[in-house]
């Protein structure tokens, strides 16, 4: 039993050798120092539960770094099975996502896209080259094969009956507001 205390005070004395170069290691996986100390203490704590399995005569401080890299790949892979936590001290003084404003936003794009569906096919396409797709009057007009003029004709009809149809929604949605 005395043999057994002596090998298990030795070997405390050699964790606590370790300490600093276990330190630096776990902060590299870690990437920052506060996770880094909690990863350092999980590796002492394995290392001093599981001591017994410990082979005499390899080195320690390579058995503390596969013991602390274990733990940090179980780690990493927990999180991610768990997702991101979230500390909701932390979020008391952070605003939130309006819930009226973003139904009202969702609102306005659904809008918007029946009023794009709702223009004649010609005015869609001339839309949505030049407006979605940022494509020059020049380079719409080639790819649709019509005059310049027609595309600007044909865009500034669809912009007034995309604004109306939106105008008249955004009314709607204001006399619909208590």
């Amino acid at each position: 039993m005395e043999q057994a205390d002596h090998d298990a005070g030795g070997m405390r004395a050699s964790i606590v050798a370790a300490l600093p170069r276990l330190r630096r290691f776990c902060q590299a996986m870690a990437g920052n120092a506060t996770d880094g100390d909690d990863l350092m203490q999980a590796t002492v704590e394995r290392a001093l539960r599981r001591a017994d399995q410990f082979e005499p005569g390899t080195r320690l401080d390579s058995w503390m770094y596969r013991i602390a890299q274990n733990i940090h790949i179980d780690g990493t892979r927990a999180a991610r099975r768990r997702g991101t936590a979230i500390d909701v001290d932390a979020l008391h003084g952070i605003a939130g996502s309006d819930g009226r404003e973003t139904v009202e936003n969702r609102s306005q794009l659904s809008a918007a896209q029946r009023a794009l569906q709702a223009l004649p096919d010609d005015q869609r396409a001339v839309f949505a080259l030049v407006v979605i797709e940022g494509r020059s009057y020049r380079d719409t007009a080639e790819a649709l094969e019509v005059p310049v003029g027609t595309v600007m004709s044909r865009l500034a009809r669809a912009r007034a009956r995309i604004a109306s149809c939106l105008g008249e929604t955004q009314l709607a949605q204001k006399d619909a507001q208590p």
